[in-house]
């Protein structure tokens, strides 16, 4: 992985075999990131995505491995307990043009992933609703 910061922009690119959520965590921290959105495109070739079931408060995760490309990569970096916290969703499709997506577990680099991360001049911490099951934004 290589990145390059300009101003409150930061460019990502993450190499082949690397895992995402592991490279999106490593350049926030190292750039002292607390509140960002992200926006990302590429190709994957192993991933674990879910959807949170609302009523039983739970994420059912699908993998998949194969040549996927990344229709849209998406999320936030924020933190919980004051510490570093990423929300990421994503959608692939494959070479029949079906598409998969939802909340990103795994994802791991099949050529490159270019990530765009802006930073928000501020901070936004979580903490978990247990009426919902998530972890939501806390305004104080």
């Amino acid at each position: 992985m290589e990145y390059k910061r300009f101003d409150q922009t930061i460019l990502v690119r993450i190499d082949k075999d690397e895992e995402i959520l592991e490279q999106v965590q490593k350049v926030a921290l190292k750039e002292n990131v607390t509140l960002a959105s992200i926006q990302a495109l590429g190709a994957v070739k192993d991933i674990t995505i879910g959807v949170f079931q609302t009523d039983t408060k739970h994420y059912l995760s699908n993998s998949f491995q194969g040549s996927f490309e990344i229709v849209s990569l998406t999320g936030t970096i924020d933190t919980m307990n004051d510490q570093f916290y990423c929300h990421l969703h994503m959608s692939v499709g494959n070479e029949k043009g079906e598409v998969f997506g939802g909340h990103l577990n795994k994802a791991i680099v099949s050529a490159t992933c270019e990530m765009v991360i802006t930073i928000i001049d501020g901070k936004i911490d979580r903490e978990l609703n247990k009426d919902i099951g998530l972890n939501l934004w806390k305004f104080a």
